[in-house]
């Protein structure tokens, strides 16, 4: 889920996670947060485990389905030829931007 800025000056957040539940537009998801870090040019995943409540009916957020067996807790950002992909290193990548995915 990568939330749209509004601001130029907003923070670039992205959070990666499992959903655990759903009702409606709503979801409970379980993961970790990235937070673009502007004086490296890089995100950078933060530890904690976290639990979001979010709806998906905000048009400030763009959602990108992984595939189940992707272990969320490797997941980190990486430049691979010149573009953003988000990776477990372990076989599974995905190109994105902050406006959805790349092709």
């Amino acid at each position: 889920v990568m939330t749209s800025r509004r601001f130029e000056e907003d923070i670039r957040r992205h959070f990666v996670g499992e959903v655990l539940s759903a009702a409606g537009p709503f979801v409970e998801i379980e993961g970790y947060t990235f937070v673009f870090n502007s004086s490296l040019n890089e995100y950078k995943k933060l530890p904690e485990l976290r639990t979001r409540m979010m709806s998906f009916a905000d048009s400030g957020q763009v959602v990108n389905k992984l595939p189940r067996e992707v272990d969320v807790s490797r997941l980190a950002y990486k430049m691979i030829d010149q573009r953003l992909v988000i990776t477990d290193s372990s076989g599974y990548s995905l190109a994105i931007n902050e406006f959805g995915v790349r092709n």
